[in-house]
């Protein structure tokens, strides 16, 4: 049987908790040589408020999906919410009853409302409809779940639900921007049909996608905590006319594990990702790019702020100097294709005056470590991972074998899943980063009492 949470609304039996312990059991992954991995979600508290709106019927799907990753879930529904799905809905997929009266005698004895406030690590109200933005954005405090917001300390996201006419009214537009100034996040709406039979904006957004993008709002512990990490994964293509293009084998799926492990280790990261159908991590905000220009623009404009820097993306080396505007016909036996060099995205980060922490790959076919060391030295980096690519290695494949170089160092990860070498190398590059900042507190020191 599992332990019944501590926390706001407790008091679910012991036969729900029995009936339900598969479900409510924390969400634990499997991480390689037999050491669970908790999703970042895990333990999480995080208060949902439900409003009236058809809309109400997805966030039961919500609740499930943030309980999937382990997160612990208080529904708090208005009164009009109740008239669209019922609290005992709430109550069987949460493990909590659910509140909904700001003049609950039992509660309020012990201030339940500002209980609840302090209680949320996050406040989500979703749907959040036309009538709950205008009182939030006006300060009401007339329900449960208005008075509370007012009482958190904990940041507020709201996945608004509405008729499309409703949502671009110009009420809502400046109730929706006096919002997002107070730092509300606001999420979604989405284009669609709606219940009302129109197409447009103000559909809720679906309940895995604001799950994943909860996951990004959430505070995170570990080494990489209150970091922002930059990652580039997968290959570019670079044009020959309309219909093709010069590419390599990367599947980006090394990247994609790298950018999972770093947002484990607590870091804010952004993926850019060149074209590769490997989903998104939770919690990790991507720009999907195409060719080297395009993934050095998407870089530039990403690397102001970032403490560390991942090159994993396998930028192609040349392009098509002069590209087709039409398709090139089949007319001769042979076709020459003049090409010239790629800008350079890990060189041109590492030669910023204000860089991050810049960590590169080096992907060989032979001469593996000599060739990334004369790659970190060439190019000024600060720690460089290589494996060994070719045919049935490494590309298209779940495992990897890295070795981790820097200037005096070196570390040989051996052979495993992508997924657990990243673990693994991000906590290498957790510790080298933090250790380069204690190196330049030093200088900064030394050069004080000089």
């Amino acid at each position: 049987m599992i332990a019944a949470a501590r926390g706001p609304g407790e008091g679910v039996n012991e036969t729900f908790q029995r009936r339900n312990s598969a479900f409510l059991a924390p969400c634990v992954c499997a991480a390689g040589e037999g050491r669970p991995i908790i999703h970042p979600m895990q333990g999480k508290r995080i208060l949902l408020g439900v409003t009236g709106g058809i809309a109400a019927y997805k966030s039961a799907d919500l609740v499930r999906r943030l309980r999937e990753r382990g997160a612990e879930v208080q529904v708090v529904m208005t009164a009009a919410a109740r008239e669209f799905v019922g609290p005992l809905t709430f109550q069987a997929l949460s493990g909590r009853p659910v509140r909904a009266e700001l003049w609950d005698a039992a509660a309020e004895a012990a201030m339940g409302h500002i209980e609840l406030a302090r209680w949320a690590e996050l406040v989500l109200v979703a749907p959040a409809s036309a009538d709950f933005l205008a009182r939030l954005s006006g300060g009401h405090a007339d329900d449960l779940l208005a008075t509370l917001c007012l009482a958190t300390q904990a940041p507020i996201a709201v996945a608004p639900a509405m008729n499309r006419i409703m949502w671009a009214n110009a009420a809502t537009v400046a109730n929706v921007a006096t919002l997002r100034q107070r730092g509300v996040q606001v999420l979604g709406p989405a284009e669609g049909e709606q219940a009302c039979g129109e197409v447009g904006e103000g559909r809720m957004l679906e309940p895995l996608e604001i799950a994943d993008r909860v996951d990004l709002l959430l505070p995170r512990s570990g080494p990489l905590q209150g970091r922002r990490v930059l990652i580039t994964a997968g290959p570019t293509r670079e044009r020959i006319d309309p219909v093709r293009f010069i590419s390599n084998r990367s599947s980006g799926k090394m990247g994609f594990a790298v950018a999972q492990a770093a947002r484990e280790a607590g870091a804010e990261v952004v993926l850019v990702a060149g074209p590769v159908s490997v989903p998104t991590p939770s919690g990790v905000r991507r720009v999907d790019v195409e060719s080297a220009d395009s993934m050095l623009a998407a870089v530039l404009r990403e690397v102001e702020g970032a403490d560390i820097f991942i090159s994993t993306a396998a930028v192609a080396d040349y392009r098509p100097a002069n590209p087709h505007g039409q398709k090139i016909k089949k007319t001769a036996n042979t076709l020459d294709l003049n090409m010239e060099r790629t800008p350079d995205v890990l060189a041109t980060v590492a030669a910023r005056a204000r860089r991050p922490f810049v960590v590169g790959f080096a992907a060989e076919t032979e001469s593996v470590e000599q060739n990334a060391r004369a790659k970190l030295l060439k190019k000024n980096l600060d720690m460089i991972a290589a494996n060994e690519v070719g045919d049935n290695k490494v590309f298209e494949c779940e495992d990897n074998h890295l070795i981790v170089l820097w200037r005096n160092a070196r570390r040989d990860l051996g052979q495993g899943s992508k997924l657990s070498l990243a673990r693994e190398l991000v906590r290498l590059i957790a510790e080298s980063y933090a250790s380069s900042l204690g190196g330049a507190r030093d200088s900064v020191q030394a050069q004080a009492q000089a």
